[in-house]
């Protein structure tokens, strides 16, 4: 026990020296005092309280909860003072107090760097700020970052709408509640060290995501360094998709004595672990070594046609509908014209096996998801979706695509992209077709890696889960390229699904490759290969 005990203070020593090399080298004590933030003045802010957290040892057994969920922290938290406020209080047109809601977490031993915490769904919430979101094991707050997370502009649960009927509060939750929390949070830090942060970093994922890439869009100069993780950049699009899948898994279900599908009869339990264990057996041992994990995802050209019963139904085969099924959802949404206005996914070891506490997988189920009770049309008109969705002045609004980043390129900004390969909910060929084009609007992909790269993590779910090594430090390693000027070519990951083993995940183009040699449980034993 004292032996991991000291490992581990080590481990955790050693992140906060590298953290701090990179221009940054001591810790900055606060200049006023916490409880003295609630009489701070900005203008249309309220700062409502302020209190001194005590510093909270490590757990003696990690929290339980959800994968994805980013509240949850296994390591021990300094002192801080957390301040929370409002901006931008008003009245909607139906009477209801809207806001934007913040808490801002400044730790007692400052590094002199800013994280904005991004959120998830439709926010609503003000989430504790501890930047865990793609920080390994270490969260930014306990790292010495002041970290600052918000409700985007009202309150309410995390797929509620509502919001949207007042006009500065769906704007809020769009682009502008962004700006005026990094504003507010960088004034606040400025007054209460007596000095301002010396480099900013944004990371978030999902909605979080969109806010990551919001940042680098409409807020070039705000942020040094920004971690974009399984996007919900263009939401309106992804749900055709959506509709597509259940449409097309819906037709095949059985029916029940309402003549309803019942979806997650579609496939059986069986039938779902047939078809991993197939796309196992076709592309996993492609990145030299057969692990349950699909590195080189390029190589990879799968096609459940292999499965189909040349007779009855076995549990050895899939019935021509369910193959046909699986190769149209895969492919991607088509309309009338045979335009796609969604990508399609790749075939990957989580997306037919849901585990508990991710958002799903791509195989649809009978009880209800993250999302609530399940879709049960059995067709789609992808014409009037589309239709529908380029006439929607929200989703213009909201969309985070657009291409031209000179302005954050030329200030030194560094923007990393992650994403699961195994995400039902936004398919990460439409994060790398983002990324390619992104590439191409600034002086193609040779100079966009300059300052820009994509990781696509093996079996991930929707930020985390799923039969993946879901844990990496992105934080650190936009730190080290703002910082230090070292670009991540690689970012070791781990994760509780597979206990004990490592792997590098590499930027796009290149994957992990085993070395031919060695340990196959250690990341060092792997390579980055075209």
């Amino acid at each position: 026990m004292f032996r991991r005990a000291t490992f581990a203070i080590f481990a955790f020593s050693a992140v906060l020296i590298s953290l701090t090399t990179a221009g940054i080298s001591r810790a900055q004590a606060p200049a006023e005092s916490c409880a003295s933030l609630t009489n701070l003045r900005i203008p249309e802010t309220t700062i409502a309280t302020s209190d001194a957290v005590a510093a909270k040892p490590k757990p003696s057994t990690p929290p339980a909860g959800p994968a994805f969920a980013t509240d949850l922290v296994d390591v021990a938290m300094p002192s801080y003072c957390l301040a929370s406020g409002e901006i931008d209080q008003h009245s909607g047109p139906d009477g209801k107090s809207y806001g934007i809601g913040f808490a801002l977490a400044l730790p007692d031993e400052w590094n002199g760097r800013f994280l904005f915490q991004g959120g998830g769904g439709l926010d609503g919430v003000v989430r504790p700020p501890l930047g865990t979101q793609a920080a390994g094991r270490v969260p930014a707050l306990a790292r010495g970052f002041a970290v600052v997370s918000m409700d985007s502009g009202h309150k309410g649960s995390m797929f509620d709408a509502s919001f949207n009927r007042d006009q500065q509060s769906s704007l809020d939750f769009a682009y502008v509640a962004l700006g005026r929390v990094t504003t507010v949070a960088k004034e606040i830090i400025a007054k209460y060290y007596g000095e301002p942060a010396k480099h900013s970093y944004f990371v978030g994922c999902s909605t979080g995501g969109r806010q990551a890439m919001l940042a680098s869009q409409r807020y070039p100069l705000q942020f040094d360094g920004i971690v974009a993780g399984d996007p919900a950049m263009r939401t309106g699009y992804s749900r055709i998709a959506n509709a597509w899948d259940a449409a097309l898994f819906n037709k095949i279900a059985p029916k029940n004595t309402q003549g309803l599908p019942v979806p997650g009869q579609a496939f059986s339990d069986s039938d779902k672990q047939l078809l991993t264990n197939s796309i196992l057996d076709a592309c996993d041992a492609k990145d030299g070594l057969k692990d349950g994990l699909i590195f080189d995802f390029r190589a990879c050209h799968y096609n459940p046609e292999v499965l189909t019963c040349q007779g009855a139904k076995a549990d050895s085969c899939l019935l021509s509908a369910q193959v046909q099924a699986l190769q149209a959802a895969f492919a991607g949404p088509r309309d009338s014209r045979g335009f796609d206005p969604y990508v399609g996914r790749p075939y990957d070891a989580g997306v037919a096996i849901y585990l508990p506490g991710t958002f799903g997988s791509v195989l649809p189920r009978s009880a209800p998801g993250m999302f609530g009770r399940p879709n049960l049309a059995t067709s789609v008109d992808v014409d009037a979706l589309e239709r529908q969705e380029a006439d929607d002045p929200a989703e213009s609004l909201t969309d985070t695509t657009w291409t031209n980043l000179s302005t954050f390129a030329a200030h030194g900004g560094k923007l990393i992209f992650f994403h699961g390969l195994s995400d039902p909910v936004f398919s990460p060929y439409d994060t790398l077709r983002y990324y390619n084009e992104m590439a191409g609007e600034n002086g193609g992909a040779d100079q966009v890696r300059n300052w820009s790269r994509i990781f696509l993590i093996p079996g991930m779910n929707h930020c985390a889960g799923g039969p993946a090594l879901d844990r990496f430090d992105a934080l650190g390693a936009v730190v080290k390229w703002v910082e230090g000027g070292e670009a991540p070519d690689s970012i070791v990951a781990t994760g509780k699904y597979f206990p004990g083993r490592s792997r590098p995940l590499c930027a796009y183009p290149k994957h992990a490759q085993y070395k031919g040699s060695g340990d196959p449980q250690d990341a060092a034993n792997f390579t980055c290969a075209d």
